[in-house]
């Protein structure tokens, strides 16, 4: 049992909570809050520069803000700064109720994860049927409306080598009003010059935007010599399957940093409350301990 002589024995600075476990929290909860500050700082700035170059940003539904990357990236950095916030002072200061939050948040982002990593692995084709219901038609008709999500479909169509997002692949992008058969546009039953299996031409080194004009009349057998034909859900779907090891070795190890660190909040929220106790149950040995240190000073 604990009393009063043992506390004396422990010494005069004696104090349940671990120096290491408290600044380990702190300084990695102080990186991701600078690296928060920095996600919001770029958000922002792309966010409100593409305000002020298009001149109206569409944000009616949910998906108008999940499809806008810029907002998004400001607002995955404001959560981020505010939990790491919370782990940062509550460590330093040790506030029992900002740890309880952080380690709280920390574990309904672990739950949100296993979740979704259960939802892919055991429901795959649910999963891939639900993001082709749920988003080819918006992610389609916005690309030219949103430079930072042409960006982003441009990117993600070159390195995938894909066209389109759905099983129709490259005839999904008909539901574009450029790219539609019936545009007046010059672009009519094209598509995107990231679908092209040569978009570059090897003796000027410039990119032909014209490379997959009109490749909507052609048959997927004609097409697919001059643009790739397969949606990019199903090549991610298949790139995923064929890299399925390193993938759950990834997210195994972010897995266990995450329950490492919800383990230290939890660890220096039981020492907090230690100490809080031993200072309540033997008040006039702590009040001994101070003036002690001030007399020694």
């Amino acid at each position: 049992m604990y009393s009063a002589k043992m506390h004396r024995r422990r010494g005069p600075n004696f104090t349940y909570v671990s120096g290491c476990v408290k600044y380990m929290i702190f300084v990695l909860n102080f990186i991701f809050w600078l690296f928060g500050g920095l996600l919001i700082g770029v958000g922002l700035y792309a966010f409100i520069d593409k305000w002020q170059a298009t001149g109206l940003i569409k944000l009616d539904t949910v998906y108008d803000v999940m499809l806008n990357i810029s907002l998004l990236i400001a607002l995955l950095g404001g959560v981020v700064s505010i939990v790491s916030f919370a782990g940062c002072i509550g460590a330093l200061r040790e506030n029992t109720c900002l740890l309880k939050f952080y380690s709280l948040c920390l574990l309904i982002l672990f739950l949100v994860e296993m979740g979704g990593a259960v939802c892919g692995f055991v429901f795959p084709r649910s999963l891939h049927g639900l993001l082709e219901l749920s988003f080819t038609e918006r992610v389609v008709h916005a690309y030219r409306d949103d430079p930072d999500l042409q960006n982003f479909i441009d990117y993600a169509q070159r390195d995938f080598h894909c066209c389109g997002l759905t099983s129709d692949g490259y005839m999904d992008w008909s539901k574009n009003e450029y790219f539609n058969c019936s545009s007046p546009s010059v672009e009519k039953c094209g598509v995107p010059f990231s679908c092209c299996i040569n978009a570059t031409d090897i003796s000027s080194g410039l990119v032909n935007i014209m490379c997959g004009y009109g490749v909507q009349n052609f048959p997927v057998a004609e097409a697919s010599k001059r643009v790739w034909t397969s949606g990019c859900i199903e090549i991610v779907r298949s790139w995923a399957e064929r890299n399925l090891y390193t993938i759950a070795s990834v997210a195994l190890g972010v897995a266990l940093s995450q329950l490492f660190v919800i383990y230290l909040a939890k660890t220096l929220e039981g020492q907090i409350e230690l100490q809080k106790a031993s200072i309540l149950k033997y008040p006039i040995l702590h009040n001994k301990n101070i003036k002690s240190e001030g007399n020694f000073f």
